[in-house]
Formats: structure tokens, C-alpha cells, sequence
């Protein structure tokens, strides 16, 4: 059950509370939370202004939030902790060391911003020196990464062959939100792996009692997070007046001293206000009563501790005022300093979508030609499960981890049972060899798994994760998305997130049905940062996973259930060393007449149709696998294309708006000159997968739906 200390719940309003009775903060501190405080709010002031002047183009406040945030950036260390903040934590980065220079160049979107060099929106913070890891817009994808960062201490300590650990002892992550977003899912898996493994995460909830518009009795049950927290193990609860800089002093050393205890995650549910709307995008008037806005105008720190600090003769009105004239001229002279700084040029946009420094298409990842094959021909299961085990043993950074992919969760049934190792047994045996710190299972829950393997990966480590199921992997979609696929770019270059993420995928499976028969390849290589693979055979499975992990980027590895077991793509173990680069497609069968552009498990039906209409109709089919979906080998493609002038896209997507629409159009852009016919398309019809055999081989395209279409095509 979460531990809740007799001090806890509201504490007594500031003005209430003595200054001089704080434990640990003498004078110099209090100014300075002050002055920090000031300092939050009236950059927020200047930034109002400079927008209703069109010099800045957003504008969203910390304003309520400053006397917590002040408090948990003086608990905190700026370099040594992890920090997860959100868009209100103005205060935060203030008190760990950003300067109001670097905050107003993230609003003018200059190109020396060190939190985004002018890619994204003001107030979303990330300082590589002080360990603000760059924040996105999307609410509450911060929790599961903040959990993967402090997980990293975790893996970091328990593993020895790791001989560089880039840790400290009792380091703490910071997480933050507002009342509203605990309303979504991923705070709620937060929780539960945090407090399970006893992460040391402080999350931090400032509840100003709205999410835009909608009040916080509407957002949760009971109108308060911590009743419904309260049955957490290892978690320690605190609930603060948030408007009380001294008393959120308190309450956050006594969260941060339990993480750092290793006792487990501790909450801080801060209550605060919100004197100015959600954002300059939003107008409170519209839904929030006067009575309320001056009642909380009444308890804002702004006027409640410059007069405690009076009353109680920590300082004089003259010297607050002296602070107040510090502030001002120091946001003057980064107001200037910021509107004067060069903005990005234009072309330097293309700049960190992939890693700038490990290119996955390059020579040194082709080591195509030179295998060293061992033992007798075996699956695709086999040699990627060959793969691991060897990507392991060279590198003791990489973790495995999903939903059943360790042999056994309970380790004292390892010498009793033969393991799981994963529902197509593609892990089995790697928690044996490796050690359950390096394979272990997750909850069931898929943005847990990449959620955390984003933290991880952020702290050096090398996640290959794997989701059981394409068909279920949309849950992780928005981590995938919002989160790994843009770090390295909105960062820009600062952070990076090279997972690997590996999924079963596709159909030809009887009995696979409307959810396990999912493909939608197209989905992922839309997004830039993303690599996309999707190999045919055992062979280029071993070599492209191995590229995979070896590479710098995030990896998304469609392993095509069909071709696991398959005795026509068999191969020898081709040696630890054996890696193909990314874009670069093989053209499986040479021909003369027309071209087939195929991957996964269509490249068999491709190579199958294109023997029979040679012996039937003498027409004479050359087949590319495309092996890498993105990036793609568009010279091969060119190549053949020159040859044959006729071409053929085969895919198991739906036949509109698949992965091979894409080819196609960009087949009759590029090659429109060499091309004697219109580019073809075989695929799925517009519909699910259907259970009945019958259903499921009319859906999905047949060798005698490819060999239709070459037929037609070379007539035309």
C-alpha cells in the first residue's frame, strides 16, 4: 500500500507557514526561490507580449505552477537526476540552470534554442547538460519513458559485463504532469512497473483543477488522483499546497530522499492554480467564473510570500523590490539578445532525421558476400534466435524483453520446465544464457514495452523489444510515432533512441483471422526516423536483424509469421559477423519481359508464379525482393525496370493506400520514360482476413492471382 507520511495531505496556505522555521533553507534560498519564481512568471509576461506583437508565434504558461517547481528544481540536481517535465515546468528549468536567454531563443525559434534549435514549440524543454530530456507535445507519453530512464539504473547495476556504467547510486528521474493527463492509460502502466520493479521516479502531479477546459471532477473519479493512487506498493504519497514554495520544499526532499533510498517511486500531487488561460490559444473567460479567478488570484504566491517574507523579516520591501529590477533587466537583455539570434536555415531541416554518425546503408554493414556457414540449413526462427544470441554475447548492453519471450518468468522453475521463449519460440533460451536482467517479460501492455525501451535506449542501453502481434502493436503506435521516431530530430541531435523493435506480422496462416493475420507495413514507413524491414528468408533475417541492432536508429523488424518455419527459405548460420545494409534489395530471379517489386512472404508466391508462366506462356519474370521497406533500393528497382519496361508491385497490404501504392507511384515518376505498360498492382482486397480457408485464400493474393497478372501485363 502507498506510504502517505503524518504530514501529508493539504498542507496550511503559505502565508500560515513560517519561512524562517524551514528546515535547511536560509535567507539567500528563499530570495532565491523567490527571485526564480518572479523570474518564471514574468518570462511568461514578456512572452504574452511578444506574442500579441507577432515576434513570437506560441505562447503557453507555467504561471500557478512556480512555487513547486522552484521547490523540486532546489531538491533536485541538474546533471546527476533525470528530468521528464511538461509544458508548465518553466519554473523547474529555471532552477536547474536554463536561462531565460535559452528560453526566449525556443520562443523566437532561433537556431542556437538548446532545447530544440527551433523545432518545436516554446515551453517544451529538453537540455542535454542538464539532463532535460526533450519533451513532445502528446500528454502523458512521458511517464513510460521517465520509467525506462529510471529502469536503466536498474539494468546498469545488476549487469557485470557491463564495465562502463554511466549511473550514479541513488540518481533520481523526475516526472511531471497535470491533472488531466492522468487520466490517460500510460500513467497508469507508469505506476504499475515503477512501483513493481521500485523505481526510483518521482512523479509530480500539478493539479491547477482543469485540462483546458474540462474540471478536474469530470477528469477523475472523486476529483482527486491521490485516493485512487493510494494501493500502490513501494509508493510513497505526498499532497502539498503547491502555492507554498516552502512547504513543496518539504514535501519533495522527503519523495526525493525515498527515491533515493531506493525505497520505490514516490508521488508529489501538488495543488495549484492557473491565474492565466491554458494557453494564448485558449480563453478561460469562456468557462471559468469570475468568483473563481479571483479567489485564486487571492491565494497566488505572487502575493501571498513576498508579504510572508516581509511579515516574517526574512527581507525588506526594498529588497524585493531590487530583485524585482534584477529580473526585469535580465529578461530585457535576453528578450534582446534572443530576437536578434539567426533563425535555422531552411535546408538544415533535412539535418538528424537518422543518426548522422552510423549510416545502416553503408559499406560497413555489407558483409553480404563473405558469410562463414556453419551446421546444416535451418529456419528463420533459428537463425534469428542465432542472431541475438550472438548480438548479446558481443555487446552486454542489449535487453530483450516483451510480453513471454523469457523462458520463464519465475526463475526457480528454470531447471523444471523447457521455457517459453516467446510464442513462435524466436527468444527461447536467451534468458538461460543471458540472465533474467537481460531477458525478462513485460506486463501486457505494448506501450509499456516501447515506452520504457525509449528511456532505456535514451541512457545508452540497446533495447530489442519485441510486440507479440502486429495486429496489437497500435496501442505502442502513439510511442512509436510521437516518441521514438521523432527524438533524435526535435532534439535536434541531442537525444536519440535506437530501439529495435521486433513484431510478427501477416497472414498465410490458416485459422489467423481478422486479428492475427494484420499487415500494414505502410503505416510505419511514413514516418520519418523509423527504419522499416521486412525480410523473406532465414538468411536475411540473421543479417539485416544483426544490422538492426548494430545500427543507431530506431528499427521496426517485421518478422512475417509464415516464412518462421518455412523449409524453402532455410539457410546455414551464416557467422556473427554476417550483416546486409538496408536499402539494398536482391533481385531473387533474373528475367527479361517484366519486373516484380515483392517483399515478405508475397516474394515466394512472386518467384512460384513467375516459374509457371515461364514454362507455360515462355514469359520470362525477373523478381526483387525489396528485403528493406525503408529505406528502399531504388536502383535496383530503376535497374530492372530499364530492362523489362513492365512492372508488376505484389504486397500482402490492402490493394488502396498500401506500401506498394507508394512504389508504384514513384516507379511511374521515375521510370515513366523506360516504362511499354501502367504499372500493376497485386495485393489483398479492401477488406480484413477472414477465419474460413476459403475467405482468407481469396483475400490475400495467390500465386494464381501473380501469374494472372504477369500474363496480362506482358500482353498488354
Amino acid at each position: 500500500m502507498a506510504t502517505r507520511p503524518r504530514t501529508a495531505t493539504k498542507a496550511a496556505p503559505a502565508a500560515t507557514r513560517s519561512a524562517k522555521a524551514s528546515a535547511g533553507l536560509s535567507k539567500a534560498d528563499l530570495l532565491d526561490m523567490y527571485r526564480l519564481m518572479l523570474l518564471s512568471r514574468r518570462i511568461d509576461d514578456k512572452e504574452i507580449q511578444l506574442k500579441r506583437q507577432n515576434k513570437i508565434f506560441f505562447q503557453i504558461s507555467g504561471a500557478g505552477h512556480e512555487a513547486v517547481l522552484v521547490a523540486a528544481g532546489k531538491a533536485l540536481r541538474p546533471g546527476y537526476d533525470w528530468f521528464y517535465p511538461y509544458y508548465r515546468d518553466r519554473a523547474l528549468c529555471l532552477a536547474l540552470g536554463m536561462t531565460p536567454t535559452e528560453m526566449f531563443l525556443s520562443a523566437v525559434g532561433a537556431a542556437e534554442d538548446p532545447n530544440s534549435g527551433g523545432r518545436q514549440m516554446p515551453s517544451h524543454w529538453g537540455h542535454k547538460q542538464l539532463n532535460i530530456v526533450s519533451q513532445s507535445s502528446p500528454t502523458g507519453t512521458q511517464f513510460l519513458q521517465a520509467v525506462g530512464c529510471a529502469e536503466a539504473w536498474l539494468r546498469y547495476q545488476r549487469i557485470d559485463g557491463i564495465k562502463e556504467k554511466p549511473i550514479h547510486g541513488d540518481e533520481v528521474v523526475y516526472c511531471s504532469a497535470g491533472d488531466g493527463t492522468t487520466s490517460e492509460g500510460e500513467w497508469w502502466e507508469a505506476l504499475n512497473s515503477a512501483s513493481n520493479l521500485k523505481l526510483p521516479v518521482l512523479f509530480l502531479i500539478e493539479d491547477n483543477k482543469y485540462a483546458i477546459s474540462v474540471p478536474v471532477e469530470v477528469q477523475t473519479a472523486g476529483g482527486s488522483v491521490s485516493k485512487l493512487v493510494s494501493n500502490f506498493p513501494n509508493l510513497l504519497l505526498e499532497e502539498v499546497d503547491g502555492l507554498d514554495p516552502i512547504a513543496s520544499y518539504e514535501a519533495l526532499t522527503r519523495a526525493v530522499d525515498w527515491c533515493r533510498e531506493r525505497k520505490g517511486p514516490a508521488i508529489v500531487h501538488a495543488h495549484v492554480t492557473r491565474p492565466y488561460s491554458h494557453s494564448l490559444s485558449d480563453d478561460e473567460i469562456l468557462y471559468k467564473p469570475t468568483r473563481e479567478r479571483e479567489d485564486e488570484a487571492k491565494r497566488d504566491w505572487l502575493t501571498t510570500f513576498p508579504k510572508q517574507l516581509i511579515d516574517e523579516g526574512v527581507a525588506t520591501a526594498a529588497e524585493l523590490e531590487a530583485i524585482k529590477a534584477q529580473v526585469d533587466e535580465e529578461i530585457q537583455v535576453a528578450v534582446d539578445m534572443a530576437l536578434a539570434s539567426p533563425q535555422p536555415k531552411p535546408e538544415t531541416a533535412l539535418q538528424w532525421v537518422y543518426s548522422p554518425d552510423v549510416d545502416p546503408t553503408s559499406e560497413q554493414f555489407d558483409t553480404e558476400d563473405d558469410p562463414h556457414f556453419t551446421g546444416e540449413p535451418t529456419t528463420m526462427v533459428d537463425l534469428l534466435n542465432a542472431c541475438m544470441k550472438d548480438e548479446m554475447a558481443r555487446d552486454p548492453r542489449i535487453l530483450v524483453f516483451g510480453e513471454d519471450v523469457a523462458d520463464v518468468s519465475r526463475e526457480q522453475y528454470l531447471k523444471e520446465v523447457k521455457g517459453k521463449g516467446g510464442v513462435f519460440k524466436v527468444t527461447w533460451g536467451l534468458q538461460r544464457q543471458f540472465g533474467s536482467d537481460r531477458v525478462y517479460n513485460s506486463p501486457l501492455a505494448e506501450a509499456n514495452i516501447v515506452g520504457r525501451a525509449i528511456g532505456l535506449a535514451t541512457r545508452g542501453l540497446k533495447p530489442v523489444v519485441e510486440i507479440q502481434f502486429f495486429d496489437y502493436i497500435w496501442p505502442a503506435y502513439h510511442q512509436i510515432r510521437n516518441e521514438l521516431a521523432t527524438l533524435r530530430w526535435r532534439s535536434s541531435n541531442a537525444f536519440s533512441a535506437p530501439v529495435v523493435v521486433r513484431v510478427t506480422y501477416g497472414g498465410y496462416l490458416k485459422g489467423g483471422s481478422v486479428y492475427h493475420s494484420q499487415t500494414g507495413a505502410v503505416v510505419f514507413t511514413s514516418v520519418p526516423g523509423l527504419r522499416v524491414i521486412c525480410p523473406a528468408t532465414a538468411l536475411d533475417a540473421n543479417g539485416l536483424l544483426r544490422t538492426a541492432i548494430r545500427c543507431d536508429d530506431p528499427v521496426i523488424f517485421l518478422e512475417h509469421k509464415h516464412l518462421y518455419r518455412q523449409t524453402y527459405n532455410k539457410a546455414p548460420n551464416p557467422g556473427p559477423n554476417f550483416m546486409i545494409p538496408f536499402g539494398k534489395a536482391k533481385v531473387v530471379r533474373e528475367g527479361t519481359h517484366l519486373t516484380v517489386i515483392a517483399y515478405g512472404a508475397v516474394v515466394q508466391r512472386a518467384l512460384v508464379a513467375a516459374k509457371e508462366v515461364e514454362e507455360r506462356d515462355g514469359v520470362s519474370v525477373e523478381d526483387i525482393d525489396l528485403r528493406s521497406l525503408s529505406p528502399v533500393d531504388w536502383e535496383t528497382i530503376e535497374t530492372s525496370v530499364r530492362k523489362t519496361n513492365k512492372v508488376i508491385v505484389a504486397y500482402e497490404d490492402s490493394l488502396s493506400w498500401g506500401y506498394g501504392a507508394e512504389i508504384a507511384a514513384r516507379v511511374a515518376d521515375q521510370c515513366f520514360p523506360w516504362l511499354d505498360a501502367p504499372v500493376k498492382r497485386v495485393a489483398s482486397t479492401d477488406t480484413f482476413v477472414g477465419y474460413a480457408p476459403d475467405l482468407e485464400d481469396f483475400i490475400l493474393p495467390q500465386v494464381e492471382d501473380l501469374a494472372q497478372a504477369m500474363r496480362e501485363l506482358h500482353a498488354f
